[in-house]
């Protein structure tokens, strides 16, 4: 699952979805402001961290090279399904991004290395009714975003984080990262990308947090 969620079954997986639910309920953390990108880089309510936080239990699956799959689908040209070597071989770039979790912390200047988007998008050719991608983590979380927010410079499916390769605590060993969006919308444990004509609310977003997560506009809750 994405940063803000843990892959646990029976009673304390319950009490954490509904605290969760009631941070939502309640509008925590939200301070009622808003800034501009361009000219605030901290988005509100945020606070600088240095290190990257883990927001789980401690467990995750164990997602190994040789179990890897990733499956790209839904409305598209090219269905692929791609195991780990074939993941592997395709053209990689390296960015440098913050990111913002919707926990209130903010970390600044994160190197990354993984494959863009849009090469992704040139590998399946989107159908042109096609309007969302919908994220889906090997432990059966999934998120929403609209094509046009997954068609940009600095999406990418990454799995290498400051020159090292991306732990399974951290969501390895491939995940999304959509960093103008808080980090829920950037699944971890990354097993397929539909493309959808429809919009498909994921995981957190049908249990009170907003659809569409932008940091700056403080969308938290919606």
């Amino acid at each position: 699952m994405a940063e803000d969620d843990v892959t646990l079954t029976g009673s304390i997986k319950e009490k954490l979805i509904e605290a969760k639910q009631g941070w939502a309920r309640d509008g925590r953390l939200m301070t009622g402001t808003m800034a501009d990108p361009e000219q605030a880089r901290l988005p509100p309510g945020q606070r600088l961290v240095r290190d990257w936080p883990v927001l789980d239990l401690g467990i995750e699956p164990d997602v190994t090279p040789q179990k890897f799959r990733l499956d790209l689908d839904g409305a598209v040209e090219h269905r692929l399904s791609l195991n780990y070597d074939e993941y592997m071989a395709l053209p990689f770039t390296e960015s440098v991004s913050d990111m913002h979790c919707v926990t209130q912390w903010s970390r600044y200047d994160n190197h990354w290395k993984g494959v863009s988007a849009r090469t992704i998008l040139e590998m399946v050719k989107p159908q042109k009714e096609a309007k969302f991608a919908i994220f889906h983590a090997v432990d059966g979380y999934t998120t929403n975003i609209r094509l046009d927010q997954f068609d940009q410079p600095d999406v990418f499916l990454v799995h290498e984080w400051e020159g090292k390769p991306i732990n399974r605590a951290h969501g390895g060993p491939v995940r999304m990262l959509v960093p103008r969006l808080y980090l829920w919308k950037s699944a971890k444990w990354l097993r397929r990308i539909q493309f959808t004509i429809s919009d498909h609310p994921g995981f957190w977003e049908t249990r009170g947090y907003h659809n569409n997560g932008d940091p700056w506009l403080e969308e938290r809750y919606g």
